[in-house]
């Protein structure tokens, strides 16, 4: 573990937007962690946490020490005739977690398999997809305290997990570094979950009417490879904004003046489809310097090649308020602004 001066975070933030870091440190152990932070330094500047960066839209330099969590592993730490906890690192790829599972029959996470970025970041947003929550397999997860050097095991009712939520968004945001999650996952009688209609146009375009977890896998993959731009080839963080959730009344009024209104049943009413509303507003495929929204998603937002993470913050800033004016719904940003 070695720190390093006014480092580049461009290629660790899936944007490509070039910012700096005023120390960089690149951890690969829960031991590399503890070692920097009895550094001097640790506790003289303030720690930023990056992962796979990307749900992060870096706006200025970090001025304090970026923290860049690389802590690896997968391995199973318990099982019964009907479930198997399987433990992976912070830093380990989510994908590279999907695929493991997928490899051992494991079932749980096929329905978010392609997401970028790292574990460490998946119970902080609680990442989603295709009608699957992280936290439908969530067992617990490890974190070190950042003020303290305290390890702290957090449950499932602890992290305070809500749609693309949870605790590390809120209380203790900034406060502690996830060092490794664990998922309770199937080990037999799977429950598949191929209600979300793309899932199940596309398994049946394949003529699979009896599928495995690793064919709902591979279908999510296809779907995502055909709708989502790949952040190797274009900068982008997925999407931007969450489906805003309102209550049932005020979809009915939408539903009235706007018959072509796409939307899902929720816990509290229903979820628009962010993408529809700024479609709808005229923005999908339009591009403001280098700073556009994607031709074929309306949800992303991408970096064509030089765009400021400022210049891509004011595009957003104006989505939100077209949505705001022609809907009355206010949009809320997904990607974690820096």
């Amino acid at each position: 573990m070695q720190i390093e001066p006014d480092v580049s975070l461009k290629r660790w933030n899936t944007f490509g937007i070039e910012a700096r870091a005023a120390r960089y440190a690149r951890v690969e152990s829960l031991a590399d962690l503890q070692a920097l932070r009895a550094t001097p330094l640790f506790r003289e500047r303030p720690v930023f946490i990056l992962g796979g960066g990307s749900n992060i839209l870096l706006t200025r330099d970090v001025d304090g020490l970026v923290v860049h969590n690389a802590i690896g592993g997968i391995r199973v730490v318990d099982r019964d005739a009907d479930h198997t906890v399987v433990e992976a690192g912070a830093g380990v790829v989510w994908h590279d977690l999907v695929t493991f599972c997928l490899d051992g029959d494991l079932g749980g996470l096929e329905n978010l398999s392609l997401i970028p970025g790292r574990v460490g970041a998946s119970p902080i947003q609680n990442i989603g997809a295709y009608g699957v929550e992280m936290k439908d397999a969530f067992d617990s997860l490890e974190a070190m305290d950042l003020a303290t050097g305290d390890l702290r095991t957090f449950r499932a009712e602890e992290c305070r997990f809500g749609y693309r939520d949870s605790v590390f968004k809120r209380g203790m945001k900034g406060k502690c570094a996830i060092t490794s999650v664990r998922f309770r996952l199937t080990a037999r009688d799977h429950r598949l979950n191929t209600g979300y209609g793309a899932i199940g146009a596309e398994l049946e375009r394949r003529g699979i009417a009896r599928p495995t977890i690793r064919d709902v896998g591979e279908a999510v993959i296809a779907i995502r490879r055909s709708r989502l731009p790949d952040p190797d080839q274009i900068g982008n963080a997925g999407s931007f904004f969450k489906n805003p959730e309102v209550p049932r009344a005020t979809y009915d009024a939408l539903k009235q003046d706007h018959p072509g209104l796409v939307a899902y049943p929720a816990p509290g009413g229903m979820k628009l489809a962010a993408g529809w509303l700024i479609e709808q507003c005229g923005w999908k495929g339009k591009r403001v310097g280098d700073a556009g929204v994607h031709t074929d998603h309306a949800l992303v937002l991408v970096n064509y090649g030089k765009a400021t993470g400022g210049e891509i913050h004011a595009l957003a800033h104006e989505i939100q308020a077209s949505v705001r004016e022609r809907f009355g719904i206010e949009l809320e940003m997904e990607v974690n602004v820096v």
